[in-house]
């Protein structure tokens, strides 16, 4: 159970990062060359369902783990664990932001526009909090190859949502203002 706990843990967090980033391009609102904007939505949600399946097989089978000593309670309510409390307790937050997240997904045309973007850019939180997550409580933390594999996905969504907020600050066309403030008051 330990050692699906470990890989379907660094499974969901590869995808979630993979997640982050196609959720940046998608609101970018500017298509890859070969691929428009929709086929990047469609992606964004494929990959944020397989990354859920993963975490729901990560927390499922430590829950089971008789090492992690995790109980339902620990599952939803932060810090209170017996094994490393504030590092589990990051992973619970996470993962509560995460069920949020996927439940307004579900809800999101029954839902006003900015409840629904207001809960989705938590991902924004959700995603540092879940690395910082797998480097405090991971056994696999203290491995180089696991450290190179942090740092390049902190690198890679520092830089989109740098891309993303300097994309939005320089727009320069009156068709691109005009779109911007378009999506601003939806």
């Amino acid at each position: 159970m330990w050692a699906i706990g470990r890989v379907s843990g660094i499974v969901s967090l590869g995808l979630f990062t993979a997640s982050v980033l196609l959720g940046i391009l998608t609101r970018a609102g500017r298509p890859l060359p070969g691929l428009p904007r929709f086929g990047i939505v469609l992606i964004h949600r494929n990959v944020s369902l397989l990354a859920s399946v993963f975490l729901i097989l990560h927390v499922a089978t430590l829950l089971g783990d008789s090492y992690a000593q995790l109980s339902l309670v620990d599952v939803v309510v932060p810090f209170l664990g017996s094994y490393q409390p504030f590092w589990q307790g990051l992973g619970t937050v996470a993962f509560d932001l995460v069920v949020a997240v996927v439940i307004t997904a579900l809800l999101r045309h029954r839902l006003p526009v900015r409840v629904f973007r207001l809960v989705h850019w938590s991902v924004y939180l959700m995603w540092p909090v879940a690395v910082l997550h797998s480097i405090g409580n991971g056994t696999d933390s203290t491995s180089a190859w696991f450290d190179i594999l942090a740092a390049s996905a902190a690198t890679a969504v520092a830089a989109a949502t740098t891309w993303r907020i300097a994309s939005t600050l320089f727009r320069t066309t009156p068709l691109e203002k005009a779109a911007q403030a378009q999506r601003t008051t939806r």
